[in-house]
């Protein structure tokens, strides 16, 4: 029933886009009127479309890797909107388009329906378009809670704190001897970093109920972001056929605001606190920086509303707390599958970290060769999303010799460009040890201004701006976890082995959640 009400709607929208472009081919810049869209697989009219909607479900992505070796790096493809996005697969593309050329492609597409409401029309630093308003909010946040890295050591405490959670309720699921219990490890890590994440959000430690409140509503929005994507066809029809769908996009959004409305009342009370209170509230925290920031009189010269604070409050842990999980979960299944990683990373930790010394702290990973390498041998192997989010183009530009009209999607593939066999040697191995000294990884720029060998953060204008934020937590919980805790296989899991499959989410997950014997280390 479903692809039937599709087919129709599919069937109306190609009817308006033809009209469409019909109305707008006139309006083309000079320099790009004769340059073709980039190619496209030939494609039953509402069918195709229908079919692609399909594999997104399960294997779109092994789909497009092949038309792009068909086609070439730059192709058209409709599956998910009415308008054909466009799919780029080579780093050196990229390269031309992100970096030599940022301004061009800084824009972001208009939101489908779902998405215009959780951002509030697109009022959120990674969904804005380019300009005022996106470098108003981006300012913002890499200023105040970001800090270009000075702010580290002021959420050092709240690192400590979600490390404490992480290490008891790993241990206590373990059984704290380690008899042969498998411990499900992303329940552990989801609820650390969101009680690491809502502090530095909304200054305040939340009990276990109000995290789990908050990672409860998070954890839906996720899990949605395929099923929302109906709605990229021709939104005042699809509301109405998908309407229990819809009710789920509205239900979210208010209990959003029912959570975080609360949260953001009682900072703003305490706007003007400037040291750390006896009841353990953050000196600073995203929500302070937010609700004094003004924007300026390009973007409208006021203070954000209440749901533009709820929607920038939402991007701030979905941005955060989904990668960190997924990229742990990632790093810490190499770790059990492959016993030597553990056994060097412990080495190197152990040579740095006194025995007696609480836990390894912030400047003590500073000297952590190899931990490094771990970290960005699990970003390059497993990014948590295999494509940028969306970019666009500010006006209609061209990019080696094909049209991109303004506004259209155009996505970057961050595991293409990470799997390059130009770059990598035995790219689908897990190695760490390319990233030391000697290997292909060593020197590595994550921000790709030179070149791109890897993406995980993207680049260009558009990087992530939590990027040096991200490596520190990600660097600071891998330590700690193998430093307090030996990781062993279960028995009987994939005959004795890991269980790598993907599943794409809101990030590129596993299918199989991380299972493994957590035996809590014991040190003299």
């Amino acid at each position: 029933m479903e692809v039937i009400l599709l087919a129709l709607v599919v069937i109306i929208t190609s009817t308006m886009l033809l009209l469409l472009i019909i109305s707008t081919a006139k309006k083309r810049h000079h320099g790009t009127a004769n340059l073709p869209l980039p190619p496209a697989p030939p494609s039953v009219p509402v069918v195709g479309p229908l079919l692609w909607l399909v594999r997104a479900r399960s294997n779109l992505e092994p789909a497009i890797r092949e038309l792009h070796r068909r086609h070439g790096p730059i192709l058209s493809l409709t599956f998910l909107s009415p308008r054909a996005a466009i799919f780029v697969s080579s780093r050196e593309v990229t390269h031309r388009a992100l970096v030599q050329r940022g301004h061009t492609f800084a824009s972001r597409p208009p939101a489908i329906a779902p998405f215009a409401v959780l951002t509030s029309g697109q009022c959120t630093v990674s969904s804005a378009p380019y300009g005022p308003l996106w470098r108003s909010l981006r300012r913002n946040l890499t200023s105040g809670v970001l800090g270009h890295g000075s702010r580290a050591p002021l959420y050092a405490p709240a690192r400590r704190w979600a490390l404490h959670l992480l290490t008891s309720d790993l241990a206590a699921a373990s059984g704290n001897t380690g008899g042969g219990v498998a411990v499900a490890v992303v329940d552990c890590l989801q609820f650390a970093m969101f009680s690491l994440l809502t502090y530095m959000c909304f200054g305040k430690r939340l009990d276990r109920r109000g995290v789990r409140e908050i990672e409860a509503v998070q954890r839906e929005l996720f899990s949605s972001y395929i099923s929302f994507q109906v709605f990229a066809f021709c939104p005042t029809v699809t509301k109405r056929l998908f309407f229990r769908r819809w009710q789920k996009v509205l239900s979210i959004r208010r209990r959003q605001e029912d959570i975080f409305l609360p949260l953001i009342e009682e900072r703003r009370k305490r706007i003007k606190i400037s040291s750390m209170d006896n009841d353990g509230s953050m000196v600073c925290c995203y929500v302070d920086t937010i609700i004094s920031h003004k924007l300026p009189k390009e973007a409208g010269d006021r203070r954000l509303t209440d749901g533009e604070l709820v929607s920038l409050c939402t991007e701030f842990l979905t941005a955060s707390v989904d990668t960190i999980v997924t990229a742990l979960q990632w790093i810490m299944a190499r770790v059990v599958e492959q016993p030597e990683i553990q056994a060097k990373l412990l080495d190197e930790i152990n040579r740095v970290v006194s025995s007696d010394k609480e836990h390894v702290d912030e400047e003590d990973i500073k000297s952590m060769a190899y931990l490094k390498a771990l970290v960005l041998e699990g970003l390059r192997r497993h990014p948590p999303a295999h494509f940028l989010l969306s970019h666009a183009a500010v006006e209609e530009t061209s990019l080696d010799g094909h049209r991109i009209p303004a506004g259209r999607s155009v996505n970057f593939s961050v595991a293409d460009v990470a799997h390059d066999e130009n770059v990598w040697s035995r790219p689908e191995e897990f190695l760490p040890e390319r990233f030391l000294d000697g290997g292909e990884g060593a020197g590595t720029d994550l921000t790709g201004s030179r070149e791109i060998k890897m993406m995980p953060f993207g680049v260009g204008r558009r990087i992530c701006p939590g990027l040096g934020l991200a490596l520190l937590q990600l660097e600071y919980f891998v330590a700690n976890m193998v430093r307090e805790f030996e990781w062993g296989m279960v028995d009987g899991d994939c005959g004795g082995g890991i269980n790598l499959a993907e599943r794409p989410e809101f990030t590129v997950i596993m299918e199989q959640p991380l299972r493994a014997l957590v035996v809590p280390r014991r040190r003299e």
